[in-house]
């Protein structure tokens, strides 16, 4: 059984790692302002979040990440370029899978630059590699920015690319929204009563929603229902880029392929090459790696970029040893007018300890 003392070690040993690549040691409380900080995190880890009640600072509730609490300390303190590192425990419920454990130890490499994200994106990626390397792990990599491009360069409403845009983090809702947007699936039965003026104006209002928010949503629903189908020929397009799985370079050339008939997404696939460009420089195998336009739709919705995670090929039930991505939109919604680019990534040291006793 590997210790809570032998996963510390570990994780001195990363971040001195890390230390020595440059980057500046940091701290962050073991207890959150959930005020503040939980609407960020997304749906997932909202639902899995320890929360409390505290008399004087209001919700609080125990550190579900490091990211965003570093983001948002770097940014009180200005937008300049920095790296940093930290390791501690993370605290998230495993409602749905008791035998996970709802405390353990992440390290972590930030990096905030805006000179270069492609060899920032390619930094954080190699320096996590390389600590893992011992292990063989199975990399995955992907990216987000490539699909809110796809999604927000539709020919439809605004308010169904927000939606869109806001389901990607949830493929099955996202598809379902697909499928109506494009007229698959009928409407359903209280949609239509509503539409039709069927629900009695003087029906009691009960729950949160006030009368006026309830005939906002009405309206809203009536816009969306007049508004024309999405065309046959995105859809298809967005299903063939939901579907690239592929090495790096050929994915890279699928990608490009649909962005003649996609044109909103060609400076994200642009961005793409060149993050290929950086981490061949960096001395990463791209004709081996794995590139999957699907890849981190299950991870932190601040992510909206560059995605990567590894993983255990014999141990597939086993979540994920090491994630990371791009975070620039978090950077504005923390920065008070100012933002810079940003990239990171998290290692579990007991995992890898547990990998390393019984491989």
């Amino acid at each position: 059984m590997i210790t809570r003392a032998q996963t510390l070690a570990r994780a001195a040993e990363l971040r001195a790692r890390f230390e020595a690549a440059g980057a500046l040691p940091v701290e962050t409380p073991i207890l959150q302002s959930a005020e503040t900080l939980l609407d960020l995190y997304g749906e997932d880890i909202r639902a899995r979040a320890y929360v409390t009640s505290d008399a004087l600072r209001g919700e609080q509730m125990l550190r579900p990440d490091f990211t965003v609490p570093v983001v948002q300390m770097h940014m009180e303190q200005g937008a300049e370029p920095a790296r940093y590192t930290y390791a501690g425990e993370v605290f998230r419920r495993q409602e749905e899978d008791p035998g996970r454990a709802s405390e353990y130890v992440q390290v972590g490499y930030e990096v905030f630059d805006r000179s270069a994200p492609a060899a920032a994106d390619a930094e954080v990626f190699a320096q996590i590699s390389e600590a893992l390397r011992p292990l063989e792990l199975r990399a995955a990599t992907g990216d987000i920015g490539i699909l809110m491009a796809a999604v927000a360069g539709l020919d439809t409403t605004d308010a169904r690319k927000s939606a869109l845009l806001r389901h990607i983090w949830r493929p099955r809702r996202f598809r379902a929204l697909l499928d109506r947007y494009a007229g698959r699936v009928p409407a359903a039965k209280h949609r239509e009563a509503l539409l039709a003026g069927q629900i009695a104006s003087a029906a009691p209002v009960i729950g949160k929603r006030t009368a006026a928010e309830i005939a906002a949503r009405i309206e809203a629903l009536r816009e969306d229902a007049a508004a024309p189908p999405l065309s046959t020929a995105e859809v298809a397009l967005l299903d063939m880029l939901l579907g690239v799985r592929e090495t790096l370079p050929f994915a890279l050339e699928q990608l490009r392929d649909i962005s003649v008939d996609m044109p909103a997404i060609a400076p994200a696939v642009s961005r793409l090459g060149e993050r290929s460009q950086a981490l061949a420089a960096r001395g990463v195998d791209v004709d081996a790696l794995a590139f999957e336009a699907s890849f981190g739709r299950a991870s932190m919705e601040y992510y909206d970029g560059f995605v990567f995670g590894f993983f255990s090929p014999q141990h597939p039930d086993w979540p994920a040893i090491a994630t990371g991505g791009r975070y620039d939109a978090l950077t504005r919604r923390l920065g008070q007018g100012r933002e810079i680019p940003a990239v990171g990534g998290v290692l579990r040291p007991g995992l890898m300890l547990e990998l390393e006793a019984r491989p």
